[in-house]
């Protein structure tokens, strides 16, 4: 089996034949031919057949009622108060409701999340976490927000609940993996759902995790949870994928993924990268504390941008806001 990795360019001095990354603000000339145990070639896309340029150009749809032609922010709100960034932040109703309309000034989708899946983290109740995350969520539908609001949950009766208090995208960190009835309720529901990749339990996914090749192995487990969801009865047009940095990965692991993250293009879908504050972060830069990563999470979600990621899931709504707007200036001189 072959992989293809479109090499994403940004330069405002695109050659003729050049073609759009995923219908959005990246192109490529060039594509990376990947496979296992062989080393990699670099090809012209012109030698790609019709298929798979199209596949690796082709707008994306809609994801949650979003163009994905330029990059969107997702805003991480955790409702938890073992959070590795921002546990217990806002476990209350009255601060999370301000937290979330702080930030759903500047972000695209709010994040909302009743259950830590941090390394080592325990289950938790779903009734523990539907009293965490729907009044938050049905209090924002009252106050007005109508923007798309995700429900970050690995529970049907999570989403069920969130769902009806109005939350309008599932976003399932096992890709619909931990709960059978999880894309039975989807598929139902007709909700666009994000699939991300994880190994394991938030318990026990960092224990050494070990992959043949790390980079093709999570583009190999989000296609079959593709396909997957696809045979439950789940729109193509309503997926889309997480590659899992941090989840089950070891900092070797987030680094490979990072440097290669435009081959998840190939799987047809739009990819959210989601890497804010983590561990890799403060290892790299040297900073203990995950809510003082902002630089960090900052320079990662610009590389992942410059990769073509249509979402981008991150704690500094504001700041992320910011960078994405001077990076979008100064990569195209200004033009809109």
């Amino acid at each position: 089996m072959i992989y293809i990795r479109p090499i994403p360019v940004i330069d405002p001095a695109r050659p003729a034949g050049a073609l759009p990354l995923a219908g959005g603000w990246c192109w490529f000339s060039h594509v990376e031919i990947l496979q296992r145990g062989q080393p990699a070639r670099i090809v012209p896309a012109a030698d790609l057949d019709a298929e798979q340029r199209d596949r690796l150009s082709a707008p994306r749809p809609d994801f949650g009622g979003l163009a994905m032609a330029g990059p969107r922010i997702m805003g991480i709100l955790n409702v938890t108060p073992d959070s590795f960034s921002d546990g217990g932040l806002f476990l209350r109703p009255e601060a999370a409701l301000m937290q979330a309309r702080k930030m759903a000034s500047g972000a695209d989708i709010l994040d909302i999340g009743g259950e830590s899946t941090r390394p080592g983290a325990a289950e938790v109740a779903a009734s523990e976490e539907i009293a965490r995350t729907s009044p938050v969520i049905a209090a924002l539908r009252a106050g007005g927000l109508d923007g798309p609001i995700s429900i970050d949950t690995r529970k049907a009766a999570v989403a069920e609940a969130a769902f009806a208090a109005g939350a309008s995208i599932l976003n399932d960190v096992t890709a619909l993996s931990f709960d059978p009835a999880m894309a039975g309720f989807a598929a139902r529901q007709g909700c666009p759902v994000i699939l991300m990749h994880s190994i394991a339990t938030p318990q026990t996914m960092q224990d050494d995790p070990v992959y043949d090749d790390v980079l093709l192995d999570v583009y190999d487990a989000l296609k079959a949870r593709l396909a997957a969801a696809e045979a439950a009865g789940i729109a193509r047009q309503n997926l889309a994928v997480d590659p899992g940095i941090g989840f089950g990965k070891t900092l070797a692991h987030n680094l490979t993924l990072l440097a290669r993250l435009s081959l998840f293009h190939d799987l047809g879908v739009p990819v959210l990268l989601g890497a804010s504050r983590k561990r890799f972060i403060g290892t790299i830069g040297a900073e203990a504390d995950a809510a003082r990563r902002t630089p960090g999470s900052l320079a990662v979600a610009l590389a992942g941008v410059a990769q073509g990621m249509q979402m981008i899931r991150v704690h500094d709504v504001a700041e992320t806001r910011q960078a994405l707007a001077l990076w979008q200036a100064a990569t195209t001189g200004g033009a809109a």
